[in-house]
């Protein structure tokens, strides 16, 4: 039991890491992160910056909610949900984000773990 929390707790804090760098780096650095939003936010009525300033406030909820340790299965499939969009919004870009489908199915597995553990969904 000791082994699958220590598991638990790696996983949690990897897909919570790489959600926490990306809100920081974005609010950092926009304009380098603002070519990762899909064309279609063009015709939002929001300016390209307000939504990735959205989109890093919703990072942080998931990694503070995954570090938390409480109802991870929501945010894990959050998580994941959001990394195969972002590849799948995003696939010319291919060679930068396909690291996103390994972090994807990390919070896949976090999610069945979760579940497994727990048996309920919320």
């Amino acid at each position: 039991m000791k082994r699958y929390r220590t598991a638990h707790i790696i996983l949690r804090s990897a897909v919570a890491f790489s959600f926490a760098y990306a809100a920081i780096a974005a609010y950092l650095d926009p304009i380098s992160w603002a070519g990762f939003l899909p064309g279609a936010v063009e015709l939002l009525p929001l300016s390209k910056l307000t939504i990735l300033n959205a989109f890093g406030v919703l990072e942080i909820v998931i990694a503070l909610w995954l570090l938390s340790g409480v109802r991870v299965l929501v945010p894990a499939v959050l998580a994941a949900v959001l990394l195969a969009g972002i590849v799948f919004t995003n696939l010319p870009l291919f060679e930068v984000l396909f690291r996103d489908l390994a972090l994807a199915g990390a919070a896949v597995a976090l999610a069945v773990l979760e579940y497994r553990e727990t048996g309920r969904v919320l």
